[in-house]
């Protein structure tokens, strides 16, 4: 299957679907942890998605699709630090937090595939 857009690769819709299950989740923690933990754990997935979506629109620069892949890659461990801290704090249990993380894992592993192989990514001619 030809990719044309950032919604077709397959780390971004793995991320979407994290991205909504993390939403879910975050409406049952405190009403207190709105402007902190639930505000950061929903940024932060959500940065994730952003940054691959902007990585795609600017493959035409090798070292700004990288870069842009690498910031993807440390929302993705920022938002497993937080799934940490809920578990920590009670508000998602242990196993979901292990297994959301064990998803992000996969994405960070796809994203790092990525920015160690960009020719396979970048365009190559000049529109």
């Amino acid at each position: 299957m030809k990719i044309q857009y950032h919604w077709d690769l397959n780390v971004y819709k793995s991320a979407t679907d994290i991205r909504s299950r993390i939403f879910k989740l975050s409406n049952s923690f405190p009403r207190e942890e709105l402007f902190s933990l639930t505000n950061q754990i929903r940024r932060s997935s959500r940065a994730v998605c952003a940054q691959i979506a902007e990585a795609w629109g600017r493959r035409i620069y090798k070292d700004d699709f990288v870069n842009r892949l690498n910031l993807a890659e440390s929302e993705a461990r920022e938002t497993q630090s937080w799934l940490e801290t809920s578990a920590e704090c009670n508000y998602i249990t242990t196993e979901t937090s292990k297994d959301l993380s064990g998803n992000y894992h996969e994405i960070i592993g796809q994203l790092i595939q990525m920015e160690n192989h960009p020719e396979k990514w970048v365009i190559k001619k000049n529109r």
